[in-house]
């Protein structure tokens, strides 16, 4: 039987082993939390849980052939860990051997591959280092190109880290420019870029990772919190080489006339599509590019610049006219060189004694007073409602960023001159835009197709949004869009360019206009000041474009003839372009009086 001195024994052998485990946990604690705590927390330094953003791309907006107007690309940051920074062991692939590669080959490597002076490189880094030895960040390069980044990326530099930075590529420079818009630091800033933002902005995903001292993600810890998604692609109606020429065209003809800027605009008739929107002077939207432009021409004077269009307004009015049942195209009238009422003071360019003409004519002759003594037989209700569904007072389908619906204002607010000089475009102001889709409208058998930019939003699965509805509406009948085509085509023939604006082969209708620019700040006339333009259809006999020139303050030539060869040029090659069959022949005599 045991004693009572081997009982004790027995148990305080264990009290005294439990005793001694808890003195080593008691001694290991303190040893973690006091003596090894500045250690511990280093290394946790090192091992964060990192959120890192990936990149949604932002989508393309390109033609109507699909050739992209603007795109995305990556440039990247390359940055640097001051205080990870050190030499490195590499294996020499050649000899099987380890190397040491050193801070200065590192940078020497990076200078050369990012065009940089080795020396200034590492002096900078130097500084840096100087300045705070445990800085976690630094900028070796800015910037650099996809292929310099796979470089530098190969050298595996272990404190060496890039920064994904997409930017925003027009590839066309001004070419389209002024429609597509331009990006800025924080996002869209003008066009296309900015009216359809939602379709092409790209989402950014998340991912985490946990990164060890030395920055590098430790395998295994990477997980994706949301994914990217990529823009869509906005799909334009402009045609990439059209409008290329256009642009030629039109810088040709501004300097030529030491014009302050020009437009051109193309449109399909039968689909209201804007096939050029051409400009002179342009925007390049490219990054830093678009800054050196005066911001007057930064957007898109087709859509923004209202002004009175003066005579080419008149087969509009012809139009009205025709279709109300007012005039019809065998009628001949007296028309003297100024208006004979006393409500308004008015006359045409060129005195001349008074003349028997009929709507040809006066298109011909370009007669102020002859169109409003056919116009005037419509009261100004009735024209203002026609002028209201020509487009005249409202945007343009398109509905372009920063748009202007030009002035209409209603009959009531018309002065007794208004009243009558609005029939030949003064007194009421517009856009090449609502002018040429006014023109699309008399080419088109009187049926407004409305204006068309941007024929759709494709979503990366190939879904269509933002397609256009297409609505179209009567204006004025068939008939009375044709016999205004026909003044023109009379204007085309006979009128004071006519041999400035043949197309062989072709038969085409014009219109000349010249208007006084209206000071915004007095509302009167600025002297010397004027904007000169030409719209035309063609064929007429199957009409199929639309194109209308506009320089403005023009000064070796003030009147339409300055217009005269940039409409001849852009009609033939459009027409040309396009392969549009010849007019058939013969063509129809067409009777003019006056």
């Amino acid at each position: 039987m045991a004693s009572a001195r081997q009982k004790n024994l027995r148990s305080t052998f264990p009290m005294i082993a439990v005793g001694l485990v808890v003195i080593v946990v008691l001694l290991r604690l303190f040893n973690l939390q006091v003596v090894e705590a500045a250690t511990i927390n280093s290394e946790a330094d090192g091992r964060r849980g990192v959120v890192s953003t990936l990149w949604g791309t932002r989508g393309s907006i390109v033609d109507a052939n699909g050739n992209e107007l603007a795109s995305s690309v990556d440039r990247f940051h390359v940055t640097y860990a001051p205080v990870n920074m050190s030499d490195f062991p590499v294996i020499n692939p050649a000899t099987d051997e380890e190397e040491t590669v050193t801070v200065e080959d590192s940078l020497a490597a990076i200078a050369e591959i990012t065009y940089q002076d080795p020396q200034e490189l590492l002096t900078s880094v130097e500084a840096t280092v100087a300045a705070n030895p445990e800085s976690q960040f630094g900028y070796l390069a800015r910037s650099i190109t996809l292929e310099q980044y796979q470089e530098i990326r190969d050298l595996r530099i272990p404190w060496v880290y890039f920064e994904r930075l997409p930017q925003r590529v027009y590839p066309n420079g001004a070419v389209a420019g002024n429609v597509t818009g331009f990006m800025g630091d924080d996002g869209p800033l003008a066009g296309i870029e900015l009216q359809y933002d939602s379709c092409l902005a790209g989402q950014n995903g998340e991912e985490t990772f946990i990164r060890s001292r030395d920055g590098v993600a430790i395998p295994g810890s990477v997980v994706t919190l949301t994914e990217p998604t990529q823009g869509g692609t906005i799909h334009t109606t402009i045609d990439l080489d059209t409008d290329w020429r256009m642009r030629q065209i039109l810088a040709e003809q501004v300097e030529e006339m030491e014009a302050k800027y020009g437009t051109l605009t193309v449109v399909e008739i039968a689909t209201g599509e804007i096939v050029s929107a051409a400009e002179y002077p342009g925007v390049d939207p490219n990054p830093d590019a678009f800054t050196e432009v005066d911001p007057e021409y930064r957007g898109a004077l087709t859509f923004s610049a209202p002004y009175e269009p003066g005579s080419i307004m008149k087969p509009v009015t012809a139009a009205m006219a025709y279709d109300a049942g007012v005039v019809s195209p065998d009628e001949t009238i007296r028309v003297p060189d100024t208006w004979p009422g006393s409500e308004a003071e008015f006359g045409d360019d060129v005195s001349h004694a008074p003349a028997d003409m009929n709507m040809n004519g006066v298109m011909a002759v370009s007669s102020n007073v002859g169109i409003v003594m056919f116009g005037q037989r419509m009261d100004s209700a009735t024209r203002y409602q026609y002028l209201q569904d020509f487009g005249f007072g409202s945007q343009t389908g398109v509905g372009f960023i920063g748009e202007e619906p030009g002035l209409l204002y209603p009959p009531e607010q018309w002065d007794s001159h208004t009243n009558l000089s609005i029939m030949f475009g003064q007194g009421v102001s517009t856009t090449a835009a609502q002018m040429a889709g006014a023109y699309q409208i008399l080419g088109n058998g009187g049926t407004q197709v409305p204006l068309q930019l941007v024929s759709g939003c494709e979503a990366a699965d190939g879904t269509m949004t933002e397609v256009p509805d297409g609505q179209t509406q009567q204006v004025v009948s068939a008939e009375a869009a044709a016999l205004s085509l026909e003044a023109m085509e009379a204007t085309a023939t006979t009128g004071s360019v006519a041999d400035q604006v043949q197309v062989p082969g072709y038969r085409v209708g014009i219109k000349t206009g010249t208007a006084q620019v209206v000071d915004p700040e007095t509302g009167l006339y600025e002297e010397d000041s004027y904007i000169t333009s030409m719209a035309g259809v063609a064929p007429i006999d199957d009409p199929k474009y639309v194109v209308l020139v506009t320089l403005a303050n023009p000064v070796k030539i003030t009147g339409s003839a300055a217009t005269a060869p940039a409409w001849q040029q852009a009609m033939s090659y459009v027409l040309a372009a396009n392969e549009v069959a010849p007019s058939p022949q013969p063509w129809p005599e067409i009777t003019v009086e006056n």
